[in-house]
């Protein structure tokens, strides 16, 4: 921008002229201009607005789009877009909320002669209409007057060959990029010139602006659930529950870029739902994974992840969303986490807020029974064969915020949404947005699958005996209680877990639960017709223990207690135990090891059997989870009596530790270390470190040079420069041939440069 040529209309006006060099005033947070009657704009009256045909028509020679005034007050400042340098940065603003610009005239602005319009049309559409809301025409105002419609511009400020303009768009205005056009004209003359801006400007979602149908009202919760750039994902199993660290990274280089592309491109969303939050949210459920749309991620719940990513090795979004949008196809692999994680890093980057939950023992309900059917052999061996539903270790999944105004008002507030292809919803594979509300109470019929959602967290969990294709079924084994626990999300401004179970469901056995169970069967269809019921015995008592914390390498047993409670009778039971292996999505994996034995059980003694699992048994078939099936089936002779029971083990991995070495300041080297000690009873070969942090363009790969021996540390050295004051985390995750999806992370404050500190 030239240097621009201003007289002097007041002192006020000399002090921003002395003070700020004209490229440089958006740079300023003060605000330059004054209040006093001569400096403000002057709408026409009857006694000065004469015809004037001399005078050329105002012309704009440029426009500045205060980058650094706007970012502060829409909380956009981190954006790449907006802090890239001179002309290749763009303005990102929240809807309903004002913005300003300045424009450069070719001359003095004079309200008697001169008239400005606004003319904002949706970057992409061939033909722009009003009716749609693509396009927007709107006239530049004085502060006293308002126009008719949603959108707003005024004269904020006048000087010699200068206006500064407020605009405010609509608060339910339609998310993505925007052309601006501002037509200047003689009010006495016919045409107008017009001046194009080179590039769009973005326009996202505003969780600040009331009118807004994502506000939230809180600012901690804003801080968290739009602007937090790294959170936790619970994994593991609801008898061993572990955070993982995830880097959202929402305003970093082509994320905001590709959630418009995942939103419009991928999914297709029609013009007129483009400002509508249960419409984005429920397009973006189906854009992030991949099976019907070539979407961001692919899924692979085997254990051959070749040509890809192995789940467990994603740090976080960034590299995911950045070599999908360079090369438009599905990044290889993901699970239920990475869905979730990518998501939330797409709803968080276009404002809306967005949370991660994981839900422990969820329900995957096929048949829309409301119940999870597991059919097993005489050797108590889950026959995979005959089995569509599943009980998953865990699910993780996400919350989105905002009114509901297509339901009732007492719908509104988090909704469900879920990336992970599951079922088919609509010919997508998508799921919600569901009000957790809504599933709460039962409402199963309400949209978006909320039956689904419902059955997650509320399902019954039955077990059925097998006994050949022409004989009935055997119901040995009904568990109204035990999925839907533990459902969790970070908590607001700390780093623990928060417990959300309340909100999807009534405290179990009470009468409130029950109902709403009541209320959701009498709105299902499906149920089996021909079984017959375990005999009811209670002489017997089992009790199936397992110990809780083993960190892998360890050896673990598996217990089962036999109590006779008769005082008479002597009974003779048949035990088996199996352990497998187990995906977390509750498919069963390789047999591990397997007890058949019978003991007699006197009356009033007990009984124990036990099984002892070695690390030479189990780790050869070890899974990516480290997560373990363990089943019991026991009958006792001379009775129709099965005992059924079933449970999830997993063994602990150790957590890496990251220590700083000096204190982070933005713009300096910060020096850290990461080690943990390997907890098996084999080395570890060809591991590997990887690293994201503050201030790194990318992920680092350090490759460790040698061995790491047994009860040997695992460690490395690395640095990043921190760009920005604040909050910050580094996350690291190690893998090796013999054990990986070793995770740890560190939390810290970085504080302002000394350059900053001392205004130099």
């Amino acid at each position: 921008m030239g240097l621009i040529k201003m007289g002097k209309c007041c002192s006020c006006f000399s002090r921003f002229r002395a003070v700020f060099k004209p490229e440089t005033v958006t740079d300023s947070p003060l605000k330059p201009f004054c209040n006093k009657p001569e400096c403000l704009p002057r709408p026409p009256t009857a006694s000065n607005s004469g015809e004037d045909f001399g005078v050329p028509v105002l012309t704009i020679s440029d426009v500045d789009l205060c980058i650094a005034e706007n970012g502060e007050t829409h909380q956009t400042s981190r954006y790449e877009l907006m802090t890239r340098e001179d002309d290749r940065r763009r303005l990102v603003v929240r809807r309903g909320q004002e913005f300003y610009i300045h424009l450069i005239l070719s001359r003095n602005y004079d309200p008697d002669i001169d008239g400005i319009s606004l003319v904002f049309t949706v970057d992409g559409i061939e033909k722009p209409q009003y009716g749609h809301g693509t396009l927007v025409a709107i006239p530049v105002l004085y502060p006293e007057e308002v126009s008719e419609g949603s959108w707003q511009a005024t004269i904020d400020a006048v000087h010699p060959n200068f206006l500064r303009l407020k605009i405010v768009t609509s608060p339910n205005a339609i998310i993505g990029k925007w052309k601006m056009d501002i037509d200047t004209k003689n009010r006495n003359l016919d045409g107008a010139v017009s001046y194009t801006l080179k590039q769009p400007f973005y326009l996202i979602f505003n969780p600040w602006c009331e009118e807004d149908t994502v506000y939230l009202d809180e600012e901690d919760e804003r801080q968290e659930y739009v602007m937090a750039e790294d959170g936790l994902i619970w994994r593991g199993s609801y008898n061993r529950l572990r955070p993982t660290v995830w880097k959202y990274s929402q305003f970093e280089r082509d994320i905001l870029d590709c959630a418009l592309h995942l939103m419009i491109q991928v999914g297709k969303v029609r013009v007129s739902g483009r400002g509508d939050p249960v419409v984005i949210s429920r397009i973006l459920s189906a854009a992030v994974n991949s099976p019907d749309d070539n979407g961001a991620v692919m899924g692979n719940w085997s254990d051959d992840f070749e040509g890809g990513t192995p789940p467990t090795k994603w740090l976080g979004s960034q590299k995911i969303l950045q070599q999908y949008y360079k090369s438009k196809k599905p990044v290889k692999y993901g699970q239920c986490w990475v869905f979730s994680g990518v998501l939330a890093t797409v709803c968080r980057t276009l404002g809306l807020p967005c949370r991660v939950v994981t839900n422990y023992a969820s329900a995957h309900d096929t048949q829309s029974s409301l119940t999870v059917d597991y059919f097993v052999d005489a050797e108590g061996k889950v026959m995979e064969e005959l089995n569509s539903d599943s009980i998953w270790n865990f699910h993780v999944w996400n919350e989105v915020w905002m009114k509901r105004l297509d339901l009732s008002p007492d719908c509104s507030g988090w909704q469900a949404i879920d990336a992970t292809p599951q079922e088919l919803s609509e010919d997508a594979y998508r799921c919600g947005p569901a009000s957790v509300a809504a599933v709460k109470k039962g409402e199963v019929l309400r949209p978006y699958d909320n039956g689904f959602l419902f059955a997650e967290v509320n399902a019954d969990k039955v077990f059925w005996r097998y006994n050949g294709p022409t004989q009935p079924l055997k119901l040995v084994r009904k568990d109204v209680y035990g999925i839907g626990q533990y459902i969790s999300t970070k908590a607001v401004g700390r780093w623990s877990r928060e417990d959300i179970t309340h909100t999807y469901k009534y405290p179990e056995k009470s009468d409130e639960e029950r109902a709403a169970m009541l209320k959701a069967l009498r709105q299902s269809q499906s149920l089996f017709s021909r079984y017959y019921l375990n005999e009811e015995f209670n002489d017997i008592m089992f009790n199936f223990e397992l110990r809780d914390d083993i960190v892998i390498g360890q050896p673990f047993s598996v217990v089962l207690l036999i109590r006779n409670r008769s005082s008479f009778n002597e009974y003779q039971v048949s035990v088996i135990l199996r352990v497998e292996t187990v995906l977390y999505t509750g498919r069963v994996g390789d047999p591990v090891k397997r007890l058949s034995t019978d003991r007699s059980v006197r009356p009033g003694d007990v009984e124990e059997i036990r099984m002892d699992v070695s690390w030479e048994e189990y780790g050869p078939r070890l899974l990516n989870q480290c997560a373990f099936n363990i089943s019991c089936l026991a009958t006792v002779k001379d009775t129709n009596f099965e005992y059924f029971a079933q449970d999830d083990f997993r063994v602990r991995k150790p957590d890496i530790k990251i220590t700083l070495e000096n204190e982070p300041v933005v713009g300096e080297t910060l020096n850290a270390r990461a080690k943990f000690r390997n907890p098996l009873p084999i080395p570890l070969k060809k591991g590997r470190f990887l690293i994201e942090g503050p201030g790194l363009e990318e992920e680092l790969k350090l490759k460790l040079s040698e061995t790491v021996d047994l009860d040997a540390d695992a460690e490395c050295s690395f640095s990043m420069v921190p760009k920005f004051e604040g909050r910050a985390t580094i996350a690291a995750k190690f893998y090796s041939k013999q054990l990986e999806d070793v995770d740890g992370f560190v939390n810290f404050m970085v504080k302002p440069s000394k350059v900053s500190l001392n205004g130099e």
